[in-house]
């Protein structure tokens, strides 16, 4: 089977069963997704949605987080995994924002990965959806369907990003994102996987594409 004929499958059955999705990240702005993101390692979206209320409440602002200290955010994310550096990187975060950006969250992709605790999927995500430009975010759920789905046979996440920004137009990028993280969260895991409940993988079978 041709790439382009399992994109074609790939888009069609994620189109049927997925459609729109939002965010699952509860935000405001983009600096609440910008703070919600980097929560989100090592945590589950589940579980950055029930603290970053009370957190955006303290500091729903880069100014007013630059004014804490991590022993202060910490309480607010103590249950999310990896608190402490988190809250460090947090409270040097604000500073950054304040100091570097005039109090602003920076569209561009360099400023947006020299912040403490932001990395190139971070930046990716919150360019795509605070901003509309095209990136193609790679998580974990992204890059397992990518191989396993036969979009990309590289196991870095930077040539998987290449392989998945080919087969789509920038301006799908992050519809597909957020349609195949959903994907792998809802009939395409990691562990005890049945292709024949995952639609995307019995589509594929289906037409030949095998490898799923």
């Amino acid at each position: 089977m041709k790439r382009s004929e399992r994109v074609a499958i790939v888009d069609a059955v994620l189109q049927r069963e997925i459609g729109d999705v939002p965010i699952p990240l509860d935000h405001r702005d983009p600096f609440t997704l910008l703070v919600a993101v980097v929560l989100s390692a090592q945590c589950t979206d589940a579980r950055v949605n029930l603290v970053t209320p009370a957190l955006f409440d303290a500091a729903p602002t880069p100014a007013a987080l630059a004014k804490m200290a991590p022993e202060q955010i910490l309480p607010y994310i103590a249950s999310c995994g990896l608190a402490p550096t988190k809250a460090r990187n947090l409270a040097a975060l604000g500073r950054q924002l304040v100091t570097l950006h005039g109090g602003q969250v920076p569209s561009d992709e360099a400023a947006l990965e020299a912040l403490p605790g932001v990395g190139h999927k971070t930046a990716s995500v919150v360019r795509v959806q605070s901003f509309g430009i095209p990136a193609f975010p790679v998580d974990t759920h992204v890059a397992r369907l990518a191989n396993r789905w036969g979009l990309s046979k590289a196991k870095a996440v930077g040539p998987i990003e290449a392989d998945l920004r080919k087969a789509w137009p920038a301006r799908e990028w992050g519809r597909v994102h957020l349609q195949m993280v959903t994907a792998g969260r809802r009939f395409c895991p990691a562990l005890r996987h049945d292709a024949l409940r995952c639609p995307v993988c019995a589509a594929l079978a289906e037409a030949g594409g095998g490898g799923v």
